[in-house]
């Protein structure tokens, strides 16, 4: 999450074997107004195809260096997908956040999508979410759950990667636990990717 009416920096890099192994790391810088600058997470899976059913299963650690008390988490992740629809989930397993509290373990992440070919090399997605976080609700915590969608256009442009138009909205009150002066505002990012 950055300030109000900024912007983030944020990239990562993949490698892939051909057996389906897969280890990566993506940065971004952050703002969460207690000095914590910058987001590390690291990430390690294995994907494949079953008689025409993707899978892909893996564990991704959220890491937060430069935060002035541990609030690092990790995932266990899962999805599957046939033809242009994929489903998923993602399970905190573990977290230095003590108590209650958000980003710890048993929140799930669910989520469904829709990807759609398109003429000339486009292709267009569909995301909808939503975080159950296990404490929300509770006084301490207050109302934190919230549904999340998204929703790109994406051009492959060969040699040169794909570029991606993206649009993303949470449904996040600014009264709520992850709540911001712009946090239910839709958020508008620009991606490229590129294979080596």
């Amino acid at each position: 999450m950055n300030a109000y009416g900024s912007t983030a920096t944020q990239g990562g890099l993949d490698y892939e074997h051909a057996s389906g192994l897969y280890v990566g790391g993506w940065g971004s810088n952050v703002d969460f107004g207690d000095g914590t600058s910058y987001e590390l997470d690291l990430y390690a899976g294995f994907s494949g195809v079953i008689e025409d059913i993707g899978y892909d299963v893996g564990y991704i650690y959220y890491s937060y260096p430069d935060a002035p008390e541990s609030i690092d988490f990790g995932e266990i992740y899962g999805e599957l997908s046939y033809s242009i629809v994929s489903i998923g989930v993602a399970y905190t397993a573990n977290s230095d956040v003590s108590g209650e509290g958000l980003f710890v373990p048993g929140d799930i992440y669910y989520y469904a999508s829709v990807d759609v070919p398109l003429e000339d090399d486009f292709s267009t997605g569909v995301l909808i979410g939503y975080y159950d976080f296990t404490d929300d609700g509770k006084a301490s915590i207050g109302e934190a759950s919230y549904g999340h969608a998204a929703v790109n256009v994406t051009k492959d442009a060969g040699s040169f990667g794909a570029f991606s138009v993206n649009l993303e909205y949470a449904d996040i009150d600014s009264s709520n636990a992850l709540g911001s002066v712009s946090s239910d505002d839709p958020k508008f990012w620009l991606g490229w990717t590129k294979s080596f």
